[in-house]
């Protein structure tokens, strides 16, 4: 056998997104582009905002010297300290350059707090439904996932979280705006789930940090605000990206900031930039570190995500789908009108519509659908999506 038996394992259980990304390109190529509407993948397809352009423009041409050269692990002091103005606007919390790094996306934020927090065996808790890779993450670095599930609505249930605690817990990732569902979690939430966590912690005589993924925080409808989990807890971590607010997904260009007043601040931070180190990530993007900090107040432009949201919502409910609008990011998580989402999955592809099952979030019985895609895509779905849970419901 020439990989490792995990690794295989892995392979087998991979990504059903990125399956059905395969499969579109295939239903693609046979039936023309125009024919398969396609909601598998949240590739962002709005173009960055202008103020990307002129900057990007302005910074490529700089032939100072050593502007391509090393940087602290960390990332540039003065980009962290653009940013920490950001975060702490944000979060309501005083947030200092020296709490901040830059990362090579959210997805290489996480994977540096995993490795500086788990000694093996220890504890993660996640939120189902969660994004596919949390559970790959944590075991990159020696630890374990414990599955929570959400309330009917998605929101947080603070029984099922405390019940799911132990003395081996050593964090819990908190995803909002929520991939793939959509939901945001109030500040009376994230509130008690921090105070539930700091009194856990020392009824267990151990940390327990609440770690915050947040790519989607500026993509939010109706006027709903994402909360600050810095307020929540000193034991709390952000990571984030500009995947999303910027459309940059390519640029894995990404940041973490931790609380100023988090347990045993220098030696966490320490382990951080050395994990940065180690892992073989180095430094975030020289370029894109000094592109984004130009950028702080920019974002895409959100209206384009509210109009897909409301038609595609409409679409949905006319067809008589099930389903929790979404309050941010662009993902609709609708109930299969069968138990088996796999197999309704199915019968949406034989309507040419391409949608994720539940099962692969943790979450069986439902189907994801992201609505970044182009707006003739939504609008021409309608009829696919009426006799797909007609085929469905004539079972």
């Amino acid at each position: 056998m020439t990989i490792s038996t995990k690794m295989r394992t892995f392979a087998e259980k991979s990504s059903w997104i990125r399956k059905m990304f395969e499969e579109g390109a295939k239903m693609k190529a046979e039936f023309g582009a125009d024919n398969v509407f396609d909601f598998s993948l949240g590739n962002p397809d709005v173009p960055p905002p202008p103020e990307f352009d002129k900057a990007i423009k302005e910074i490529v041409n700089d032939q100072s010297p050593m502007v391509h050269a090393y940087m602290p692990n960390g990332g540039y002091p003065w980009v962290r300290e653009a940013l920490a103005g950001k975060m702490s606007k944000e979060q309501g919390v005083e947030v200092f350059h020296g709490d901040m790094l830059m990362t090579c996306g959210a997805a290489g934020a996480l994977n540096i707090v995993m490795k500086a927090l788990l000694n093996p065996g220890e504890e993660v808790i996640i939120l189902a439904p969660f994004f596919v890779e949390y559970n790959f993450y944590v075991d990159n670095h020696g630890g374990c996932t414990k599955i929570v599930q959400t309330d009917k609505d998605f929101n947080l249930d603070l029984d099922a979280i405390e019940a799911a605690i132990s003395d081996k817990t050593k964090a819990i990732i908190i995803n909002s705006p929520n991939n793939p569902t959509g939901q945001i979690y109030s500040q009376e939430s994230l509130n008690a789930l921090g105070a539930l966590l700091d009194k856990k912690g020392e009824e267990l005589k151990t940390t327990i940090y609440m770690l915050a993924d947040e790519p989607y925080r500026k993509i939010i409808f109706d006027n709903n605000v994402v909360g600050s989990v810095l307020q929540a807890t000193k034991n709390s971590i952000v990571l984030s990206s500009y995947s999303k607010d910027l459309s940059l997904p390519g640029e894995r260009i990404g940041y973490l900031a931790v609380h100023p007043d988090i347990f045993d601040k220098g030696a966490l931070l320490n382990a951080l930039t050395l994990a940065n180190r180690i892992l073989g990530f180095v430094n975030a993007p020289a370029l894109m570190q000094r592109v984004v900090a130009e950028l702080q107040d920019a974002s895409v432009d959100n209206s384009i995500y509210v109009e897909r949201r409301e038609t595609f919502c409409k679409i949905l409910e006319e067809a008589g789908y099930d389903f929790v609008p979404p309050k941010g990011a662009f993902y609709v998580f609708p109930k299969s009108p069968i138990a088996d989402d796999v197999k309704f999955c199915a019968i949406l592809q034989e309507e040419k519509i391409l949608a994720v099952p539940g099962q692969g979030f943790g979450a069986p019985g439902y189907f994801r659908l992201a609505f970044c895609v182009p707006d003739s895509v939504i609008a021409g779905s309608g009829q696919a999506f009426k006799n797909a849970i007609a085929k469905a419901k004539a079972l």
